[in-house]
C-alpha cells in the first residue's frame, strides 16, 4: 500500500477533509451499496450492503485510520450456482504519512503530499471489503446443520459425481504387491 494516495474525484462522497480538524479522534460513517462497486473495474462484487465506520485519529505528523466494516455481499455459490448473502466483517488500521517521497514503512502505511487537505477512502474501503470475502463461496449451513445450497442442484451433483470403482486388472494388483515388498 506504499504509494501516494490522491483524491478520487468520481467517489468524492468518500473524501475526508482532515486539514481543518483538531488533533484527536473523528468518526465518519459510510453506507456501501451496489452503485459503489460500479466505480471499480473487474470487481467481483456487484451487490452489497455494508456499513463502514472510519475512525480518524489526527496527530501532528500523521493520521491513523481505523476502518471497520460489517454487512453482506451477494455471491454466487461455487457448489450450487445459486446466489446468497455472505456476511462479512473486518477491522483494519492504516497510517497516513505526509511527504514528497515514499519510504519503506510497511503495507499499512500510505503516503500523501504535504499540501493535501483531504483523503479519499473509497479505494481502501473497496480493498478491505474485497479481502473480507472468503475464497470459497458456499452457502452457509442452515440452523438445522444442513447445507443451505439448492437441494435439487445437490442431488444432480451427487448423481453426476458418483462413480463406481472400476474393478482393476488382477495382473496390476500382483505387480503392486511386488512393489510394496521392497
Amino acid at each position: 500500500m506504499q504509494h501516494f494516495f490522491r483524491t478520487v474525484e468520481k467517489l468524492s462522497t468518500y473524501n475526508i477533509l482532515f486539514k481543518g480538524l483538531k488533533e484527536g479522534t473523528h468518526v465518519f460513517d459510510f453506507q456501501i451499496g451496489d452503485s459503489f462497486f460500479e466505480h471499480f473495474e473487474n470487481s467481483l462484487i456487484n451487490q452489497a450492503a455494508v456499513k463502514v465506520q472510519v475512525t480518524l485519529e489526527k496527530h501532528s505528523s500523521f493520521l491513523a485510520l481505523q476502518i471497520r466494516l460489517e454487512g453482506t455481499v451477494k455471491l454466487m455459490c461455487d457448489r450450487c450456482l445459486d446466489w446468497y448473502d455472505q456476511p462479512i466483517e473486518d477491522q483494519e488500521t492504516v497510517f497516513v504519512k505526509f511527504g514528497e517521497t515514499e519510504s519503506e514503512e510497511g503495507d499499512d502505511v500510505i503516503w500523501i503530499l504535504p499540501e493535501e487537505y483531504q483523503i479519499n477512502v473509497a479505494q481502501l474501503i473497496y480493498e478491505y471489503i474485497s479481502i473480507s470475502v472468503p475464497l470459497k463461496h458456499v452457502h452457509p449451513d442452515r440452523n438445522d446443520g444442513k447445507s443451505g445450497c439448492d437441494p435439487e442442484m445437490l442431488e444432480k451433483l451427487e448423481k453426476y459425481t458418483h462413480h463406481e470403482v472400476e474393478k482393476t486388472d488382477e495382473r496390476w494388483d500382483e505387480l503392486k504387491k511386488l512393489l510394496n515388498n521392497n
